[in-house]
């Protein structure tokens, strides 16, 4: 059982962007720690070459196309593995937290950090936005916080006697909402247009927010005096939740090395634009998706709705199931993490990796799971042990 748990938008320039042959992935723990804990030489930055498109004919089968697509694939991402090691600099370990921010970069998704304070959050978040040359803001979240002071506000200027528009920080490409859960619920609330629409209304007129537009919010799960719960509706818009755990004993002996220090080394060298992201983020919606691995996300989030219809005796501790948005994240997700190791088609283990992620927040136990201590977490991993995997 679990026990614990920014104002226009600014027009993006060629940014200089190291392109490198995209190496194997790490295939263990060590591989990884190896190459994060010695970081190899920043090369020379070089303009990255525009993805080739390739067509296929209809007669070649479904193994041409899938191949087109790998190849796509292949040239689109040769910014992840730079921009990894240049956010391996400065975060130690937490590559599950690295991928599940790249994740949501190239699918348009928000993302929910919670964990205890000191593990990082704030810091990889800010260390992600050093890597990609967009615009950056940081909005700390307090309790004496106003609406407007996110979205903006409608001014008079009694030389004219009109109004003008001020837009607040939400418009910028990565918004850090720090410590999302000090904000009063009419605060959280003013987030739900721009999350969802990608557009803020103020007074008569809508605004568009630039294009890439993220979300990234943390909270304690600690502390509860001066806290408000997220709304439903709020934290249903955030494509995933992710838990930060402690790191290991070698990964804070690493901690210690490089930040027992006055001035520890946090610079991060952009190596990715906006442009490259959206055109990954087209690349990311041809990744082959089975149609048995899609009757198996229906499935699995079927069977956080009606847990018997799966054949599952839950006991009844799930209040309410995830929503059609799970699915819908589920296998952008998916296809997120296909393309980040390469591949342009997804897995059964790709779902069956982000399934928590995507789901631990839209899941909601009964008053009977939290009796015994049974969490959305044990319940979603029951459902994975459970439902036969294609």
């Amino acid at each position: 059982m679990k026990n614990n748990q920014w104002n226009p938008p600014v027009k993006n320039g060629d940014a200089n962007v190291a392109t490198l042959p995209a190496p194997v992935p790490a295939t263990n723990d060590a591989a990884f720690d190896k190459l994060r804990y010695q970081p190899a030489p920043r090369p020379n930055p070089r303009p990255a070459p525009a993805p080739v498109a390739r067509t296929t004919s209809p007669a070649a089968g479904p193994n041409a196309t899938i191949q087109a697509v790998n190849d796509a694939v292949r040239e689109t991402s040769a910014w992840v593995r730079p921009l990894q090691q240049e956010m391996g600099r400065v975060i130690v370990g937490q590559k599950q937290l690295i991928d599940r921010l790249l994740i949501a970069l190239v699918t348009n998704g928000h993302v929910l950090l919670e964990g205890v304070p000191g593990l990082a959050k704030t810091l990889s978040l800010k260390t992600l936005a050093g890597g990609v040359s967009l615009r950056f803001q940081r909005i700390q979240f307090t309790p004496d916080m106003l609406p407007a002071d996110i979205v903006g506000t409608m001014i008079y200027n009694p030389q004219d006697g009109e109004f003008r528009t001020k837009h607040g920080p939400i418009f910028s490409n990565l918004i850090l909402a720090d410590e999302i859960n000090r904000a009063p619920a009419k605060v959280q609330s003013a987030l739900l247009e721009a999350m969802q629409e990608r557009q803020v209304t103020l007074g008569d007129s809508t605004y568009e927010l630039p294009n890439p537009f993220l979300v990234l919010a943390t909270q304690n799960p600690l502390e509860h005096e001066g806290t408000y719960p997220l709304p439903e509706a709020q934290v249903d818009r955030f494509m995933m939740k992710v838990i930060i755990g402690y790191p290991n004993r070698v990964e804070e002996r690493a901690i210690l090395d490089a930040m027992a220090t006055s001035e520890p080394s946090l610079g991060v060298q952009p190596v990715v634009s906006g442009e490259e992201i959206i055109r990954a983020r087209r690349v990311v919606n041809t990744i082959y998706v089975d149609d048995k691995i899609k009757d198996y996300i229906v499935s699995l989030v079927l069977a956080t709705r009606d847990p018997k219809a799966a054949g599952l005796d839950l006991n009844g501790y799930i209040q309410v199931g995830a929503s059609p948005r799970a699915t819908i994240n589920l296998t952008l997700a998916a296809r997120a993490a296909a393309f980040l190791e390469g591949r342009g088609y997804v897995t059964p283990q790709d779902v069956k990796k982000l399934a928590p992620d995507v789901l631990r927040h839209r899941v909601a136990v009964s008053y009977e799971a939290e009796a015994v201590n049974i969490t959305s977490d044990d319940l979603i991993q029951k459902i994975l042990d459970t439902l036969p995997v294609p």
